[in-house]
C-alpha cells in the first residue's frame, strides 16, 4: 500500500504546484484552457510521418515551464509514464512499413521508424501540455471553467468525483490490507483466492465512503456551485496569452517550419 500512497502523492504534487504566483498561474483558467485545447488539436493533426514539424512544438513546454517555476524533470517523468503505451502501439510499424523514405549517414531510415518515432513525439507532447494545465491551474478552477462551456454537468462532477475519490479508495484499500495482514501474518497483500471478496468488499467500502463524502460536500453548498459561481472576464493580459499559444500552434501547423530552414522532414 506504500507503492498506492506514493503513486496517489505523485498525482497530487501537480495540483499542489497549481497554487504557485508566477505570471502563468495568474493567467485566466478559461484562456490556458482554451490554449491547451489548441495546442492539442493542432498536434493530432498532423499526418504519422510529420516528425520535423513537430519539433517547434517543444517551444511551447519550454518556455511555460521556465516562465511557471515548474520543475522541467517533473514533467518530463510524467510524461515519460505514457511512453510504454505508445511504443506499444506503434512498435508493429517498424515491421509492416518498411519503405525507405530518405537515408542518414548512409543508413536506410524506413516509414516505420518515422511513423514510430511521430506516434513518441505526439504522445510526449501532448501528455505534457496535459500535466502542464493540471500544474498552473487549480483543479475547482478548470472544472468551473468545463461549466462555463457548457460541458455537461454529469460528465464535469463525474470528472470531480473520480479524481477527489481517488484518495477515499486508497484509504479504504489501505485499512483492509493492513487488516488482512494482521490476520495473516507474513503476508504481503490478500491471496489470489481472496481476491474476489476482498475486491467486492473494497468496492462496498468506498461506496459507503463516497455517499458519506457527497452527503457532506451537499451539505457545504456544493449543489449551489454553479449559481454562486462568479464570472471573472479574461484581461489583455489573457488574450494575449491565447493569442500567443494558440495563434503559434495555429501557425506551425499551416508553416512547415523545419523544411523553411532546410530540413528535411
Amino acid at each position: 500500500m506504500a507503492d498506492m500512497h506514493a503513486a496517489l502523492g505523485k498525482l497530487y504534487t501537480l495540483e499542489q504546484l497549481s497554487a504557485g504566483t508566477t505570471v502563468i498561474h495568474r493567467v485566466h483558467p478559461l484562456a490556458k484552457l482554451a490554449a491547451t485545447g489548441v495546442y492539442l488539436v493542432c498536434i493530432v493533426s498532423f499526418d504519422r510521418y510529420a516528425v520535423g514539424r513537430l519539433m517547434p512544438y517543444l517551444f511551447y513546454p519550454a518556455v511555460v515551464l521556465a516562465l511557471a517555476e515548474v520543475p522541467y524533470g517533473l514533467i518530463v517523468r510524467r510524461s515519460l509514464t505514457a511512453l510504454p503505451f505508445c511504443l506499444f502501439a506503434g512498435l508493429s510499424n517498424l515491421f509492416l512499413d518498411r519503405t525507405a523514405l530518405f537515408h542518414l549517414g548512409g543508413v536506410a531510415v524506413s516509414a516505420g521508424a518515422v511513423s514510430l518515432a511521430a506516434i513518441v513525439v505526439r504522445t510526449l507532447l501532448c501528455v505534457a501540455a496535459v500535466l502542464i494545465l493540471v500544474a498552473v491551474t487549480p483543479f475547482v478552477q478548470m472544472t468551473d471553467q468545463l461549466r462555463r462551456l457548457h460541458v455537461p454537468g454529469i460528465f464535469v462532477s463525474l470528472f470531480e468525483m473520480t479524481y477527489r475519490y481517488l484518495g477515499a479508495l486508497v484509504e479504504e484499500a489501505s485499512a483492509m490490507v493492513t487488516a488482512y495482514r494482521l490476520r495473516c501474518p507474513g503476508a504481503k497483500g490478500p491471496d489470489i483466492r481472496h481476491m474476489g471478496p476482498f475486491v467486492g468488499q473494497l468496492l462496498l467500502r468506498s461506496f459507503d465512503r463516497a455517499e458519506r463524502v457527497y452527503q457532506a460536500m451537499k451539505c457545504r453548498g456544493y449543489a449551489l456551485r454553479d449559481t454562486m459561481r462568479t464570472k471573472h472576464p479574461l484581461t489583455a493580459g489573457d488574450w494575449i496569452f491565447l493569442l500567443a499559444v494558440g495563434g503559434s500552434s495555429v501557425l506551425f501547423r499551416l508553416l512547415n517550419i523545419p523544411l523553411l530552414l532546410g530540413g528535411k522532414l
